[in-house]
């Protein structure tokens, strides 16, 4: 039996049901009725990360980050790929230069997605630490 099971159901058009565990997610490759899969997958890296970015904050001592928030960008190649990926993260908790960055490659190593997409697409992250 595989960890993870999703069943997914295209009736007609570009427009898709995905059922994953309880939860239904409606993904369409044109923007009509959901977002399409590249912002399905930059969103789904960015909720990834930010927990990873939390335990990472907790080894390092830093248990209290406060509100925590990515702002993701992305761009595409002219075949609508995914070509990159950049965070900006915004992080109540006043953090230096080197906390942040130490928090950040504790984060990389934790996220599995960012372990997933190739290295020459994994976000280029940005902290912006005092924010809230």
């Amino acid at each position: 039996m595989s960890d993870i099971e999703t069943t997914t159901v295209c009736e007609e058009g570009y427009a898709c049901t995905s059922q994953v565990g309880e939860f239904d997610l409606q993904i369409d490759a044109t923007d009509e009725t959901g977002p399409n899969p590249n912002a399905v997958l930059v969103a789904t890296y960015a909720s990834c990360f930010i927990p990873a970015f939390r335990v990472g904050g907790g080894q390092r001592g830093e248990d209290d980050l406060g509100k925590v928030q990515i702002d993701a960008s992305a761009e595409l190649d002219d075949d609508d790929d995914l070509e990159s990926i950049a965070f900006d993260l915004h992080v109540e908790a006043d953090l230096d230069n080197d906390t942040a960055a130490e928090i950040v490659e504790r984060g990389e190593d934790i996220c599995h997605v960012h372990s997933a997409v190739r290295e020459e697409l994994q976000a280029d992250i940005a902290v912006h630490s005092g924010a809230f």
